[in-house]
């Protein structure tokens, strides 16, 4: 299966940047059940929960 281009959002036309985190296990797992449960990857379940955070602590 080929991979996506990290510019391939139709939504988002600025490059997106890479970046990783060290996750115990049991979090990592979870978020995987969850994006399957929401048919969604854990990429987009982050991105979205860090958009939602940044707009409830905007000043």
């Amino acid at each position: 299966m080929p991979k996506a281009k990290a510019t391939d959002s139709k939504s988002d036309k600025s490059p997106r940047k890479n970046t990783s985190l060290r996750l115990d296990n049991k979090t990592l797992k979870a978020l995987k059940i969850r994006a399957i449960e929401e048919d969604t990857s854990i990429q987009r379940l982050i991105e979205r929960l860090i958009q939602d955070y940044l707009k409830k602590t905007k000043k």
